[in-house]
């Protein structure tokens, strides 16, 4: 099995994050929260932007598990949907707990080193775009079966360009062209499911297969391979965490109720139709294109027609999906130095056109360089988004394991947890004994991405290395080094802030040793708000303090209480009183005795 094959797809209020960037809007304003309102995605439009992606592999992923799987191929596509159920939990209790763009990345990054939410990242990164380019093409090829003149290439690269265009136009408009792909698709399914029940007797077909599947033997090989393909199906789901602020409250864990039943229904019944209408070797043979040849079957050139428009926009829909999940994606990782700043740059639809640009003009390159022979982005696909999804369930982990006092509205249970990560890294196996070139072809686009971003996140130790070159090399040449100097001077000289209650001695050095070990910036201040002074918590603040000095003397450590409550109010005028952005301020974690969320905070980090 490949997954080149055909059909492939791929201070402030409670009211906080419904933001939009007026015009003119510098990168450091929004940084500092400088943002105006507007309206957030409801429960339908936030699911048809994911929905499109995930539910397109109705179109294709029945055939790929029948051929592994035989007459099984409805069993292993519902321990599919199973498994996604599992994962329905797991997002929830992560997402909810951290309501901010970057999905898994942002996760990791409240959890663990910065360097692993990273690597998780590169995986979110190369998912997106294998997801855009192989989508693109397939919708290409569609296309092309009513209209044999358009050439695939060329149109792949139209739509690559039209949806950047609607993204850039802003979410809002996105998510209205997504929902009328998604409507379409679910009316053309269901019309599809209709017509083959109540114009065929699928019972004879069946026996037939079922039979065929029993006399060739080992069934729980069968099983496990076709769970394997029919993991395919369930790529897409992680993308809703990657714009949830963009979505209204409570809307994230409706996307996914709806993305699983979409899964849970129309895979599982694809199979058992397409299994009581053509013997297994037809389906094999058909598995690219196998529901619009059933079309053609039961429904004449109508119904045939009907499908492939569908299957043009729902595999375009997915395109725009990947546009939408990376530029949340791409912007959350900018604003914590992930990326160079000027990526934040942004219309005054709130949408970031550098972000969307530069992922087109690389979606473009990779198809003209590939030359639209796409096996090698489907191994990157496969074992990207499964991966994606495993580094969630971990995430998940480490948020119980580092962060039980945060506040979250949902708990997923241990068993839940661990089996999902067994069942996704099952899968990750079973692709790769499918065809272990995923593996290779996975490697050749995942490090040299890596590589990439290792530029930034390593940028103080190289240009360390850069002054000593010039020490050792240039040392005439002082004007050189002064700049490189000033070049770390001006990083490091970037101030945060880390907020405190009582200041016990393990919770700060729990602190600093996080921000020493993750940040750049030598600059912290300790702030404490307070509704009573106290003299004997400043004294043992200070105390305390003194003993971080030691432990790090290289860090200049200030501390200043101030009466008030902390609040997303106080917080704000606090970040622009002392000119620090918000994601440059550090805190434990938010308890239930506090009526506001994390995101309302706007991108306030937790640590300990």
């Amino acid at each position: 099995m490949t997954k080149g094959m055909r059909l492939i797809k791929g201070g402030l209020d409670a009211s906080a994050g419904e933001v939009a960037i007026a015009p003119g809007t510098s990168p450091e304003e929004l940084l500092q929260g400088k943002e105006i309102k507007k309206e957030r995605l409801g429960v339908w439009h936030a699911t048809a932007i994911c929905g499109n992606d995930i539910t397109s592999s109705c179109l294709y992923v029945s055939g790929i598990a029948a051929v592994y799987a035989g007459a099984l191929a409805p069993l292993a596509l519902l321990l599919a949907a199973g498994v996604l159920y599992l994962y329905k939990k797991i997002y929830t209790e992560v997402v909810e707990a951290l309501p901010l763009d970057g999905g898994v990345y942002n996760c990791l990054l409240n959890c663990t080193r910065k360097f692993d939410a990273f690597l998780a990242a590169s995986l979110t990164l190369l998912s997106y775009l294998a997801t855009a380019v192989i989508s693109a093409k397939t919708a290409a090829e569609y296309l092309k079966d009513l209209f044999p003149f358009m050439p695939p290439m060329e149109v792949t690269t139209l739509i690559l360009i039209a949806f950047a265009g609607l993204t850039i136009m802003g979410i809002t408009d996105s998510a209205r062209v997504a929902l009328a792909i998604f409507v379409l698709h679910m009316s053309t399914l269901t019309l599809f499911v209709l017509w083959v029940v109540a114009s065929s007797d699928l019972t004879p077909m069946w026996w037939t297969n079922w039979n065929l599947t029993g006399q060739e033997g080992n069934w729980g090989a069968s099983l496990f391979l076709g769970f394997s393909a029919a993991m395919l199906g369930v790529s897409g789901f992680e993308t809703s965490a990657n714009y949830v602020e963009q979505q209204k409250p409570g809307v994230f864990r409706l996307t996914l109720r709806n993305m699983w039943v979409a899964v849970a229904v129309f895979n599982p019944l694809m199979a058992l139709l397409a299994l009581g209408l053509l013997p297994i070797p037809e389906i094999s043979a058909h598995k690219e294109d196998l529901i619009s040849v059933l079309g053609l079957k039961v429904g004449g050139q109508a119904l045939h027609t009907l499908i492939i428009v569908d299957a043009f926009l729902v595999l375009s829909g997915a395109v725009l999906t990947s546009y939408v999940g990376i530029s949340g994606l791409v912007h959350r990782m900018t604003v914590d130095q992930c990326f160079p700043q000027f990526f934040l740059k942004a219309t005054r639809r709130g949408s970031y056109p550098l972000i969307i640009l530069g992922f087109m003009v690389l979606c473009i390159s990779i198809l003209y360089l590939t030359q639209g022979q796409l096996l090698s982005l489907a191994g990157v696909y496969t074992i990207s988004f499964l991966g994606v999804m495993t580094f969630f369930a971990v995430g998940n982990i480490l948020l119980k394991v580092n962060r039980r006092e945060l506040k979250r509205t949902y708990r997923a249970g241990w068993s839940t947890v661990l089996l999902g990560a067994f069942a996704t890294i099952a899968g990750i196996i079973g692709n790769l004994v499918i065809d272990f070139r995923f593996l290779g072809y996975f490697a050749i686009y995942f490090i040299p991405a890596v590589a990439g971003g290792m530029l930034m996140y390593f940028r103080i130790p190289m240009l360390k290395g850069v002054l000593i070159l010039i020490d050792r090399s240039l040392e005439r040449i002082s004007m050189w080094r002064l700049g490189v100097h000033q070049k770390i001077e001006r990083i490091r000289s970037v101030r945060a802030v880390v907020f405190v209650g009582l200041g016990a001695l393990p919770r700060l050095i729990k602190a600093f040793s996080y921000i020493d070990r993750n940040e750049d910036c030598h600059n912290i201040l300790v702030f404490r708000f307070f509704t009573e002074e106290d003299p004997e918590v400043d004294l043992k603040l200070h105390r305390n303090l003194g003993v971080i000095r030691e432990l790090y003397p290289h860090l200049t450590i200030e501390y200043m209480a101030r009466r008030g409550l902390f609040t997303p109010v106080s917080v704000d005028a606090l970040s622009q009183e002392m000119d620090v952005p918000r994601n440059m301020m550090f805190m434990g974690s938010l308890t239930y005795s506090q009526d506001f969320s994390l995101q309302d905070l706007g991108g306030v980090r937790v640590i300990w």
